[in-house]
């Protein structure tokens, strides 16, 4: 059975260091070092964790992951790439569920916060993953927003979600709707059909968790 989550968390951890810890990264504000300290206290440390969801927590989630990245770079990387196997989203029987779209979408986050990337060539299998968890985030990001979403991945499915009213388009990979409905909309390669302020909405609305 492939292990998408450990290809790309490997991936991950070796950009990161080849960029060092100040390289800008998708997620406004954040550098790889910043990415690093978000992903050990999401694996790391429980008493955190749930500021990354839950805004009454958010406080002491962040006083957290400031005093893990002060940590010297190359100990976090290494952390990132070793994870603990007592964790509740990275030992052995939750890792592929738990990590193999969060990492692809921060890899990606690297990968794309620097000018000249590209889009790249994801294996068939990955893509079908990634489609899977497409209809579920879909569901979950885009359940409030006001139009009918007809989502499509050529070649994987369709589905259509949305409050209803006007009717919008949006086609791409499974992975650049991955990418677009986590809140990435302006590095996402996607495709968005239908009326123009209804699209624009799209494009700008607070999507992901």
């Amino acid at each position: 059975m492939p292990r998408y989550a450990r290809a790309e968390r490997e991936a991950l951890a070796d950009l990161m260091l080849e960029l060092g810890p100040d390289a800008p990264t998708v997620n406004e504000g954040w550098t790889t070092r910043d990415l690093a300290a978000h992903l050990l206290v999401r694996e790391r440390r429980p008493d955190a964790a749930g500021g990354i969801l839950l805004p009454p927590l958010r406080g002491h989630g962040e006083a957290v992951r400031l005093r893990v990245a002060a940590g010297p770079y190359a100990d976090l990387v290494d952390r990132v790439r070793r994870p603990p196997v007592w964790s509740p989203v990275s030992n052995p029987l939750t890792d592929e569920l738990a990590n193999g779209v969060e990492f692809f979408i921060h890899h990606e986050d690297v990968r794309r916060g620097r000018p000249g990337w590209r889009p790249r060539d994801l294996p068939a299998g990955q893509q079908a993953m990634l489609w899977k968890r497409v209809t579920l985030l879909a569901r979950m990001a885009l359940r409030r927003f006001p139009a009918e979403v007809l989502v499509q991945a050529p070649g994987h499915g369709e589905l259509r979600v949305g409050r209803g009213g006007e009717r919008l388009r949006l086609v791409g990979a499974p992975g650049e709707l991955i990418l677009f409905l986590s809140g990435r909309q302006r590095v996402a390669r996607v495709q968005v059909d239908g009326p123009v302020g209804a699209a624009d909405r799209l494009r700008a609305a607070e999507l992901g968790f």
